[in-house]
């Protein structure tokens, strides 16, 4: 009767054990796989390919950049995109505009790909502050998108989630070349 005992309390002792150590494993598993984050969308790079200043008026351009947009998916599902825009703009004005074509970045990973956009002044006229920066020979500008999607975790649980991005850079006219992209 005392052996009973003892094996009746080591085996309540070992299921207990069992218990609290699938408790945490599943714990750290709601608190790391399962959060779910939004996406980052940024530029890699971006290069002038064109500029053409008018030859009519001093305050006038067009300009075609390619940029590298990244995506960064830090979720352990894919991250699936809609059809978006990126826009750039010139003090608050949208000047240029390109889309993204959805798609999908696969879990952990960050998807890279080349958009190209033609930025034109024809929206600025009579801009005073375009005429001045084009004589100083830096033009700033600033982009804006917004990628919405779903992730989708072991194909069972699916989240809404969008990424967005804002940057501004500083194009050099005379060198044809960005300076200073910043991202947010």
């Amino acid at each position: 009767m005392k052996g009973e005992g003892k094996r009746n309390s080591k085996c309540l002792a070992y299921v207990a054990v069992f218990i609290v150590f699938q408790t945490i494993i599943i714990l750290v598993f709601a608190l790391t796989v399962m959060k779910i984050k939004s996406p980052k969308v940024r530029f890699g790079t971006v290069a002038v390919e064109n500029f053409t200043p008018s030859t009519t008026n001093s305050s006038s351009f067009d300009m075609r950049l390619v940029a590298q947009v990244a995506i960064k998916n830090t979720n352990f599902g894919h991250f699936k995109y809609d059809s978006s825009n990126i826009t750039i703009l010139y003090g608050g004005i949208p000047v240029g505009e390109a889309v993204i074509a959805e798609g999908r970045t696969k879990a952990r990973k960050t998807q890279k790909f080349d958009v190209t956009v033609d930025i034109t002044s024809d929206k600025l006229s009579g801009n005073t502050n375009l005429t001045n920066d084009i004589g100083s020979g830096y033009l700033m500008l600033s982009s804006q998108a917004k990628l919405s999607g779903k992730v989708q975790l072991m194909k069972v649980i699916k989240k809404k989630k969008s990424g967005e991005m804002s940057c501004t850079m500083t194009v050099n006219l005379a060198q044809r070349a960005i300076q200073d992209l910043k991202c947010n």
